[in-house]
């Protein structure tokens, strides 16, 4: 079992936190490049078979450019802040029809202290919402089934931004009216530092997808999407 990302992985992440310009990084691109973007491509590289058992319509694509992981820069056109770096990566497993169509993803976060992962739809268009919510209602039995089996629930939580009240033209009295208020259809669990700096961070991402399966599966479903 190979390890991806050490404790200079951290140390950059932290010092560049302290240090977010674009000097800075400039003179500290070879740390970012060996111990935190190649590593990350590596294991999504990795982490292809077990994604590929999980579902066939999945892809984890080690591309540098336009592939699952994020670039290290922040998009500053609509932020007060400026700072021009992310002080964390993330890598989207994505639907091999999500470039033309909403589509639910499985995600990792690796940032000191606060490394997750996550599944679902983040932030989906009013349209997307609608029908996730219409599918909820027509199948409520497959919505308890992914989200509130037991063994999902020890491990995962649904999170996310949720409506203050119920949406319009749904009833108030639902079985499901928690989860229609929802604005998000996301899951997540937590990853501490010690499994991401150590052999078997490939294995508990993996696990971790696998759990969140049921979840993805049934919005797919909700999206018309193959799972």
């Amino acid at each position: 079992m190979s390890t991806y990302f050490t404790a200079k992985t951290f140390k950059f992440l932290r010092a560049l936190g302290r240090n977010n310009s674009r000097e800075w990084f400039n003179a500290h691109k070879a740390d970012y490049e060996a111990h935190l973007r190649q590593p990350f491509l590596q294991l999504i590289t990795d982490l292809q078979p077990d994604l590929a058992v999980i579902s066939a319509h999945y892809r984890a694509d080690p591309r540098a450019m336009g592939g699952s992981l994020f670039r290290i820069h922040r998009d500053t056109r609509f932020s007060n802040d400026k700072t021009p770096y992310k002080t964390w990566s993330g890598a989207r497993f994505f639907h091999e029809r999500s470039k033309t169509v909403p589509a639910p993803s499985f995600y990792l976060h690796v940032q000191p202290g606060a490394c997750f992962l996550g599944a679902g739809l983040w932030h989906p268009e009013p349209e997307t919402q609608r029908r996730i919510r219409n599918f909820m209602v027509d199948n409520p039995t497959g919505w308890k089934a992914a989200t509130r089996a037991p063994a999902f629930r020890r491990r995962f939580e649904l999170t996310g931004d949720t409506l203050v009240r119920p949406p319009r033209g749904y009833p108030a009295d639902h079985e499901l009216i928690e989860d229609l208020k929802r604005k998000d259809f996301v899951a997540g669990a937590g990853l501490d530092d010690e499994t991401v700096l150590g052999p078997r961070l490939r294995q508990a991402v993996a696990s971790g997808f696998t759990g969140m399966a049921p979840m993805v599966d049934y919005l797919c479903a909700a999206l018309d999407l193959e799972f």
